[in-house]
């Protein structure tokens, strides 16, 4: 990122300019705006800074300018001190901010470091928007780029034409279903149905009928014949979610199915054999469910063929920035609303939290944040996290969602965790205390 300082006095110019290198900003000094104006491009990676009064076209002139080529380009006006009343109305026309002469050193870098900062978000934010615009394939479809997504989605589009089941783990709101679609969009079978099937929301009276179909007159009601949700995917893919609720009586039913791949209506003895892929999830470990007698074993293991492990948000978290800015981009399309801008201190927030939602509470905030509605239960868009955080309790907030996160990995061993994040056990004793996590049950 760099600062464009226009100033026609030679000493002032010298003098700001050896203050902006003190504070580690690069520089390049014009003494007048045309020069300068040459150097403004759409999205250029800086700021200006430039005094009103110049000779040729003045510091208005040169903002209007650069504004037409660049309307988001921050610019810092410098003006003596009859000039105060002029830059206040300049700042209504899109002025940055300006700075009186004479000026401190203190003052210029100031200005600089949060005008510099402002174009920083702008610019990342119209590569977000570039990108979820533009993309194609499935990177436009499951965001991310953590190396846990990028594998993911090398796995999907490795096994989307194999024959074979597939059975998805992951939390709630992880994207189960997305990656579901995936599999099936990017498959040979895209051309026929991808049928969805949440095994809890059926009741169990009706769900041969729905899942299997029925012939007319085959029980009270049936008028006519009805195809079921497998035949209805002949041909395609069939996803099964949240398949630990579907009650063992069905399994029995389901795994005949998966086994010989026919159906039968139901009042019909005619087998009809389907062409059908089988993608399951599961938020739930369904071989210790199978251990424990709540999962039908040999249902179990006719799905575990291909096991897609889906990671939590919070293991993923510099996906955060391009999931929001997608969500935020979608919601304010849905509700005609523009798209608010994002302060630092809401994405800080953001990052810190736990997501025990995961994308799916995630795709919630964005939306509230849209419609404005700025006092959540959850307290992330509340008045508070749109004010400056100070750094330490950033840092602090960060740390102890990583040491959290790497507790959960290790299964409550603090040891483990010493090692994974090389801090002395000592030293993570004394975070842990310091944050508030109980040491009780963690294993040395």
């Amino acid at each position: 990122m760099k600062v464009l300082l226009i100033e026609d006095d030679a000493t002032v110019r010298a003098g700001s300019v050896q203050a902006l290198d003190l504070a580690g900003f690069e520089v390049e000094a014009f003494h007048a705006a045309e020069p300068a104006l040459a150097r403004i491009t759409p999205g250029f990676a800086g700021i200006v800074v430039s005094d009103v009064r110049l000779p040729g076209i003045s510091g208005l002139e040169f903002m209007a300018a650069a504004k037409a080529i660049d309307p988001q380009l921050p610019v810092v006006l410098v003006t003596g001190h009859g000039d105060i009343t002029m830059a206040v109305g300049a700042m209504r026309n899109g002025a940055y901010d300006f700075i009186a002469k004479p000026y401190s050193s203190e003052q210029l870098a100031d200005v600089v470091q949060r005008a510099l900062e402002t174009r920083r978000l702008m610019l990342e934010v119209a590569a977000l928007r570039h990108r979820i615009e533009h993309g194609e394939g499935i990177e436009a479809t499951l965001l991310g780029d953590s190396a846990p997504m990028r594998e993911l989605r090398k796995l999907i589009l490795d096994l989307a034409d194999e024959p074979a089941d597939v059975l998805i783990y992951g939390e709630t709101g992880t994207g189960k279903e997305m990656v579901a679609r995936c599999l099936h969009q990017f498959s040979r079978r895209k051309q026929r149905h991808l049928v969805a099937l949440n095994c809890g929301a059926i009741p169990e009276t009706i769900f041969e009928s729905e899942v299997f179909g029925h012939e007319s007159g085959s029980f009270t009601g049936a008028g006519k014949r009805q195809i079921g949700k497998i035949e209805h995917a002949d041909g395609g893919s069939l996803f099964l979610d949240e398949i630990e609720s579907l009650p063992m009586a069905l399994q029995v039913k389901l795994l005949r199915v998966l086994q010989e791949r026919y159906i039968e209506r139901l009042g019909s003895n005619s087998q009809i054999p389907v062409d059908v892929r089988v993608i399951a999830a599961s938020k739930v470990d369904l071989n210790e469910w199978s251990e424990q007698q709540k999962f039908r074993s040999d249902l179990y293991y006719r799905l575990n063929l291909i096991v897609l492990n889906l990671p939590p948000l919070r293991e993923r978290r510099e996906d955060i920035p391009l999931l929001f800015e997608h969500f935020l981009l979608g919601a304010a399309a849905r509700y005609k609303r523009e798209a608010p801008p994002v302060p630092g201190p809401l994405m800080q927030s953001l990052m810190a939290h736990s997501w025990p939602g995961n994308v799916r509470e995630l795709r919630n905030i964005a939306e509230r944040y849209v419609l404005g509605l700025s006092s959540g239960a959850d307290g992330l868009l509340s008045q508070r996290s749109l004010a400056p955080v100070p750094l330490a309790e950033q840092v602090g907030a960060f740390e102890r969602a990583v040491i959290e996160q790497e507790l959960r990995k290790a299964g409550g061993s603090v040891t483990a965790v010493s090692i994974a994040l090389a801090v002395p056990k000592q030293t993570l004793y004394y975070k842990m205390q310091k944050y508030g996590l109980a040491t009780e049950g963690y294993k040395l």
